[in-house]
């Protein structure tokens, strides 16, 4: 292989961690706490140590980081973020709503996405410039710009319980002001379904590069715009917050953040 991916290297390495995870779905799984309710599965563990392997067997210069290991130091040019397993709360309890997302960035620009769902068997791939797929079919995001006709989709931190920044306030704001608010348990697969046209956008504010590059990428590829609440786009500087939505709805979505009392800080 050469020193820079193609997007079919990703996608071969989601499918195979994928067909790692699908291993362990609704078996009798070792489970561990990382947080209070924050759990770590033998099959993240499974699924890190094959993409980690396959990284760096093939591009053995290469850095990634990564959710379990903490990932590999490498050089400073070409950057891979992992997400082994996420959703893994949702893994553990037999809900089929995770994935494995795997992003490549060059020069700290995303340049390749790739988010495999494994028990729909739906691939989703983003290469910069060129646009975003779901099983082959291109992506286009909804183009809803009427926050009272938009589904929205959040998640929740998970020191939700000790931490002022558990996003309570804000679901229960967008709750009475949109069509409606899923939680899925799934970030990667969040910001796929916003460049999917299945959401029309999308919030979280509290979240890790791993749980956001890949899926980030297929969502502005799809034509949304991502940022965080302040508008930024700096997705490998944790701790994160994120805004999706087409961009007419994305500026109403951060007019709600910037006039509320109480704007997070990521």
């Amino acid at each position: 292989m050469t020193n820079m991916p193609l997007l079919t290297d990703l996608e071969r390495m989601a499918r195979q961690a994928g067909s790692i995870l699908s291993e362990g779905y609704e078996t009798d799984l070792r489970v561990d706490y990382k947080g209070e309710i924050d759990l770590v599965t033998e099959f993240d563990r499974r699924s890190e140590e094959y993409l980690l392997g396959e990284i760096s067997r093939n591009f053995p210069t290469h850095s990634v980081m990564a959710e379990e290991t903490g990932g590999i130091n490498g050089d400073n040019e070409h950057l891979w973020v992992v997400d082994p397993l996420d959703g893994t709360v949702n893994f553990a309890h037999g809900i089929p709503i995770f994935c494995v997302a795997i992003a490549y960035a060059r020069r700290g620009e995303l340049l390749l996405g790739a988010v495999y769902d494994p028990c729909r068997d739906e691939m989703f791939l983003a290469e910069k410039g060129r646009g975003a797929w779901l099983n082959g079919r291109p992506l286009s995001a909804r183009q809803q710009t009427d926050l009272g006709r938009s589904l929205l989709v959040t998640g929740f931190p998970y020191d939700i319980r000790t931490t002022g920044n558990n996003n309570l306030d804000y679901y229960a704001r967008f709750a009475l002001n949109s069509q409606g608010v899923r939680r899925l348990g799934s970030a990667a697969l969040d910001l796929c379904y916003i460049g999917a046209g299945r959401f029309d956008g999308y919030w979280e504010l509290s979240l890790k590069p791993w749980d956001l590059c890949a899926g980030a990428l297929v969502a502005m590829e799809s034509g949304a715009k991502v940022t965080d609440v302040h508008g930024e786009t700096n997705f490998l500087r944790p701790p994160l917050s994120v805004v999706a939505a087409n961009p007419e709805l994305h500026a109403r979505l951060l007019q709600e953040f910037n006039g509320h009392k109480k704007t997070p800080r990521a």
